[in-house]
């Protein structure tokens, strides 16, 4: 009999790791709390733009972010051909603008040592911006072109991917309510939830995104990661009048096939409170004219907000519980579990198969936060 495989959480990067492990064979159980895509999945722009996001050096966690870019292709295509949906994908590029000149001279150097890893950057200056995309203000002096980060409708893909799961044989338990006990005994794994009773199984994936803390205390180690809310709202615009999608040092824009334009994000610490305030879209709101004056005049159609699960130094937690061979954690994904969520599921299935991860996972270990004394842990 295939071996049983128990993972908690039903987000983007548990709903991932459980379609990748029922392809490889592995009988699957996802354990959701509430609804699956319910959190951080269900409220991310969607935006697969690691060059973008990492812009100071070539770190471990930068690597994590290009190995998955390159995945996406197969990724969706597999999902796809599981689940019978089209998942909206849209190749458009980024522009990362400045305003002042004084801004140019860095991207320089950055560009330098992206495009040593594939980023095929380059300096666009006012006159070709302008063609390229008429809707930025003027007082924007030079963007970085990254012609290879593209963007999905995250929404979609969370739905897609979880009929992909079930096609693919994958149990998915909802609404199981509280995980109250995690129970290791030997090989034997066992979990009591409020609503559907005790599950066993012969491994344990935790993929509790920000609830991945409340963890700490069946496994011995310290697991700091804390919600951080993510307000984002959307404007009435016609696909494609947005050609890009657009970062600044504030914000960020980008146009969806359903006739909206996101932006986002602002975010702060509020537990784990998914409430959307006038402070948080405010500030998106004020900010939105000074890159795209369009939105000068536009209402507000849509607001939410979804809690992004950081970790102390923005790396997720991927890899064995130490001592635990039985356990392994993928979380604390913050800002990219929509971007990592392939590498994420490749990592995890090579971890159940005992092959070598698809990058060195060292950087990521679930331990690394947790002191050692006397040959015993303390937090």
């Amino acid at each position: 009999m295939a071996e049983h495989i128990l993972i908690l959480g039903g987000g983007i990067i548990g709903l991932s790791c459980a379609f990748t492990a029922a392809e490889r064979g592995f009988r699957i159980t996802v354990i959701e709390p509430n609804m699956p895509g319910g959190q951080a999945s269900g409220a991310a722009a969607g935006m697969l733009a690691p060059f973008s996001e990492n812009t100071e050096q070539p770190d471990d966690f930068f690597h994590l972010c290009r190995e998955s870019l390159k995945l996406y292709p197969s990724w969706i295509a597999r999902i796809e051909d599981a689940s019978g949906e089209k998942i909206e994908w849209h190749e458009t590029g980024s522009l990362n603008v400045v305003y002042h000149e004084a801004d140019i001279n860095p991207l320089y150097s950055r560009i330098l040592w992206q495009n040593r890893y594939g980023a095929d950057a380059r300096l666009v200056m006012p006159e070709e911006l302008r063609e390229m995309e008429p809707a930025l203000t003027h007082d924007v002096k030079a963007a970085v072109y990254y012609p290879n980060e593209s963007h999905v409708y995250a929404p979609g893909l969370v739905t897609a991917l979880e009929k992909a799961c079930m096609a693919r044989g994958v149990t998915i338990i909802s609404q199981t309510g509280d995980i109250e006990e995690v129970r290791l005994s030997g090989s034997d794994i066992a979990v009591a939830t409020a609503n559907a009773g005790d599950l066993s199984a012969d491994r344990l994936v935790v993929c509790a995104g920000a609830w991945s803390g409340l963890y700490e205390r069946w496994f011995g180690i310290t697991v700091p990661v804390h919600p951080i809310r993510g307000q984002i709202c959307a404007y009435e615009v016609p696909f494609g009048e947005v050609r890009h999608m657009i970062f600044s040092p504030q914000a960020y824009w980008t146009s969806k096939a359903n006739g909206t334009l996101v932006c986002g994000a602002s975010e702060d610490v509020a537990g784990f409170d998914t409430s959307v305030t006038d402070k948080g879209i405010g500030r998106l709101v004020r900010y939105g004219p000074k890159t795209l004056p369009m939105l000068e005049q536009l209402p507000v159609v849509h607001r939410w907000a979804g809690l992004r699960p950081a970790t102390r130094d923005g790396r997720p937690l991927l890899g064995f519980v130490s001592g635990m061979p039985q356990v392994i954690m993928a979380a604390g994904h913050y800002r990219n579990g929509i971007l990592l969520s392939p590498v994420t599921a490749e990592a995890v299935v090579s971890l159940l198969e005992g092959r070598p991860a698809p990058v060195p996972l060292a950087a990521f270990s679930p331990d690394r936060f947790t002191a050692v004394a006397g040959g015993g842990r303390f937090r």
